[in-house]
């Protein structure tokens, strides 16, 4: 640890070197695996639009997203954001994969989810992630536990202050700072169930720029936490044995369900998504199934449940929307490690109707393909 903060004050001397003008635009996007991958290129101008922004490409051999013998993918911006790490004008760019022929790459899940989002513009549809994690040292051992042994059981690590109940505040505050330089909606952060365990919410966010934000604060986490020394696992259930899982609960609300009397509406898509448990639980994250058992906060992933307050069932009412008779509804069933496109995408799908170029449920059997 010591070695990577002397390195990193090393660096500094060099970040704050004139860079003449030009511009750094690291672009990142998702590989075949669901992991974020980046790349930088200099630019010429300041970014004022994200058609300034050329198209590029990426050995897609390299990150299971094509074949040795047509490698090629395509880097689409689709937005960008000032970057914390290189600051002034210096931006990460979001882009979309796309193939030659000019199909979206099979692991680009946004195309379709934008679509969805674009046919119900007028459902004003809101969407907040919580997005849990846990933090690894560089040995694989989870961060801060006593080495071939465990810490106390569960009990003081929710939301814990002071020695031996919180690690890696440090790791966290930093990601804090650099989602808001980059205008991330982060809403807050907590210390989780599992001591290691960690959690940040970003939203409300609206439509496809749900999606947009969580990766780019994913990214940032990897980042930030690579300068510590720390890794991060996405892993819904990264422990065996008894201590909470992690997941990325999905707040979801509409202009309707904003609205007086809205209640109705929350229940109407209660309904909906009750009649498709099977179809989300297949885009709800893998080894999902480890997390949802019924125990440690989840619902069992084999059947559907929902109520008010109840942190055990799949989808949760929160008390002060049940008194008020208007808000939203949590989905608590998303894994840590899902792909948000898939998820906002299918929730979209089923609590405002379907339509038939944009199926999310089809967008995944084209990616097992």
């Amino acid at each position: 640890m010591a070695e990577i903060t002397e390195n990193t004050a090393t660096l500094q001397k060099y970040l704050s070197l004139d860079q003449r003008g030009r511009i750094l635009a690291e672009y990142i996007w998702i590989d075949g695996s669901g992991s974020i991958r980046s790349k930088g290129r200099t630019l010429k101008k300041a970014i004022t639009s994200v058609d300034d922004l050329p198209e590029w490409n990426f050995d897609g051999s390299s990150t299971m997203q094509a074949p040795g013998h047509d490698s090629d993918v395509y880097l689409r911006p689709v937005a960008y954001y000032p970057d914390p790490f290189r600051r002034g004008d210096n931006v990460i760019v979001l882009a979309e994969c796309w193939n030659n022929d000019g199909t979206p790459n099979k692991f680009n899940h946004r195309h379709e989810c934008e679509k969805l989002m674009n046919a119900h513009k007028s459902e004003k549809v809101w969407f907040g992630l919580e997005q849990e994690y846990t933090l690894f040292d560089q040995y694989d051992n989870v961060y801060g536990w006593p080495k071939g042994g465990f810490p106390a059981p569960q009990g003081p690590y929710y939301c814990g202050v002071g020695t031996g109940k919180v690690y890696a505040r440090d790791v966290i505050e930093a990601h804090y700072r650099a989602c808001l330089y980059a205008g991330i909606e982060i809403s807050g952060i907590n210390a989780e169930v599992m001591p290691s365990q960690w959690e940040f919410q970003v939203g409300p966010c609206t439509g496809i720029e749900m999606g947009d934000q969580l990766w780019v604060a994913r990214y940032l986490l990897h980042r930030v936490a690579e300068e510590f020394g720390v890794k991060i696992s996405f892993h819904p259930k990264p422990l065996k044995g008894d201590w909470n899982g992690a997941g990325c609960h999905t707040n979801v609300s509409t202009e309707k369900m904003r609205s007086a009397g809205g209640i109705k509406y929350i229940d109407e898509a209660i309904e909906k998504l009750a009649k498709r448990h099977k179809e989300h639980i297949l885009l709800y994250g893998a080894d999902n199934d480890l997390r949802l058992t019924g125990r440690h906060e989840t619902a069992s992933a084999t059947s559907f449940s929902a109520g008010v307050a109840n942190r055990g069932a799949s989808i949760r009412i929160p008390r002060s929307v049940a008194k008020e008779g208007q808000g939203y509804f949590e989905d608590r069933r998303p894994a840590s490690n899902i792909d948000p496109y898939l998820v906002t995408g299918i929730i979209a799908e089923t609590i405002m109707g379907e339509i038939a170029d944009a199926d999310m449920s089809k967008e995944f059997q084209r990616e097992s393909l």
